[in-house]
């Protein structure tokens, strides 16, 4: 079992406790371990990324974007390494490992051009012989919390424009999967950050939220997770001046109408329910399908499911992954026992890979028969689990799609160009995609949902660096 340490004010470090990080495809022996940090060691964290603060945020945005096109390079370089732990700690296959490493090299590539940018604008002013213009600056400490499902990814949507804008960071890695997060790290300090800009901490959340969540050096949060957590996260800041950015929950819905190219829309259906186990915020979780083609459409997503194989993510031939602990495996098949409970019908899958039983497997269930008013409908379940609703026509469609707490994502599949815009004028949604999946926003693309699916800042794109920098405005009179 390899023991790992943890970037602590640009030295590498470790304690005398430790975390086990376990491989979801066989849960039996621990692959690796990682330090259990203490509240005292977070306390010092934050003392290391208040001084390289200092020093970073005077640090010319030329340098800053060569660390970041330096890392983007290490990388691409250490791709098969960081992918297969990522595959070993989350569970992921090892084609999706490796889209996603190479998509975090995207970020830190994409920030580093937005760094030699600068940001502001160039204001008229009323007076004679004035110059007025805005500029935008660092805001300071960033405390950066990210989940188990996307380890390497959201760090680097995260951490790639904080720093590249001369922000300093603390970051939690999720305690199942941290090892992606220091390879990140590694990388960064390779490639040349100073020392105290990026801190990583790893430990038990209840063990350490206080002295996480508490710091008065604290200037922003940005969070991936549920809303539990992330509510309470807010709840806790309620009376500090202290940014908050949440990607929380979703329940994205496809919608199938009558003149869709079905098999296309089938095909593009179970990419954005079964990649990652469904493990992805932006996994299509809910069908609606326009009366007239329901049955058709419903007999080729069976049978489009009936393609995928289930396995570990080490092994190439598998297309779907095991859930990523246990715990979640467990959640969802108590979701599914609800459903069928609750009057739904399975129409494949809807329990547990009995040939696995050391693994963290749920076998792609696809659910009809399913209401408005079960769970399984109106809830999170966040694993390979589909349910099919059939619907008159378009609005009421619409109607199914915006009923819901959450708005991150929505797609429609039609080949009339004004259902497609109609649908996404409509759609209460923040990301919207016609005839294509739910998931796969790229880095440049602004980032986010509505309601209870995140909060007023985006990520991604130009729009995160409203989270991550404040707005100053300079007036110059060069005149008599």
């Amino acid at each position: 079992m390899r023991t790992l340490d943890t970037l602590f004010g640009g030295e590498w470090t470790r304690t005398g406790e430790w975390i086990d990080v376990h491989d979801p495809a066989d849960v039996r022996t621990p692959l690796a371990r990682v330090p259990a940090l203490s509240a005292k060691d977070v306390t010092r964290a934050y003392d290391h990324a208040e001084r390289g603060f200092a020093a970073w945020k005077r640090t010319s945005p030329f340098e800053r974007a060569r660390v970041l096109t330096g890392a983007a390079r290490l990388i691409r370089e250490r791709v098969e390494e960081i992918a297969a732990d990522v595959t070993a700690e989350n569970g992921k296959t090892l084609a999706e490992a490796t889209g996603e490493t190479l998509k975090a090299a995207d970020f830190l590539e994409y920030y580093a051009g937005l760094a030699r940018q600068g940001y502001g604008t160039l204001l008229h002013d009323v007076r004679p012989h004035h110059r007025t213009h805005t500029q935008r600056e660092p805001i300071g400490v960033i405390l950066v919390i990210s989940p188990w499902n996307d380890p390497l990814i959201t760090p680097a949507r995260k951490l790639a424009p904080l720093l590249a804008a001369g922000n300093a960071a603390v970051f939690k890695p999720a305690t199942e999967t941290p090892l992606a997060g220091l390879h990140f790290a590694r990388a960064l300090h390779d490639a040349g950050l100073p020392a105290g800009v990026l801190n990583v901490v790893t430990g038990r959340t209840a063990e350490i939220e206080e002295a996480l969540l508490d710091d008065p050096r604290i200037a922003g949060i940005t969070f991936t997770g549920s809303n539990a957590v992330g509510n309470r996260i807010r709840r806790r800041l309620a009376d500090r001046n202290v940014r908050f950015q949440g990607e929380l929950g979703g329940k994205n819905a496809s919608v199938v109408l009558r003149d869709a190219d079905l098999p296309n829309a089938a095909k593009a259906v179970v990419a954005a329910s079964f990649g990652q186990a469904g493990q992805r915020c932006t996994a299509t979780s809910r069908v609606v399908v326009e009366r007239p083609v329901y049955d058709e459409f419903v007999a080729l997503l069976v049978a489009e499911v009936a393609t995928l194989t289930v396995g570990p993510g080490s092994d190439p031939a598998t297309t779907l992954c095991p859930l990523s602990s246990p715990k979640q495996r467990d959640s969802v098949l108590a979701d599914l026992s609800r459903a069928v409970e609750q009057g739904a019908t399975v129409l494949t899958g809807g329990r547990a890979d009995t040939e696995r039983p050391h693994g963290c497997y749920v076998q792609p269930t696809v659910l009809a028969g399913v209401t408005p008013e079960m769970a399984v409908w109106r809830e999170e379940v966040f694993g390979p689990v589909l349910a099919v609703r059939v619907v008159e026509d378009f609005d009421a469609a619409v109607d199914a799609v915006n009923d819901s707490a959450f708005g991150l994502a929505a797609a429609v599949f039609t080949r009339d160009l004004a259902s497609a815009y109609r649908f996404a004028d409509e759609a209460e949604c923040g990301q919207v995609a016609v005839n294509t999946t739910t998931t796969g926003w790229d880095v440049h693309l602004p980032f986010g949902g509505f309601h209870d699916s995140g909060t007023g800042y985006k990520e991604q794109g130009e729009e995160v660096l409203r989270f991550s920098t404040r707005v100053k405005t300079v007036a110059v009179h060069f005149g008599a």
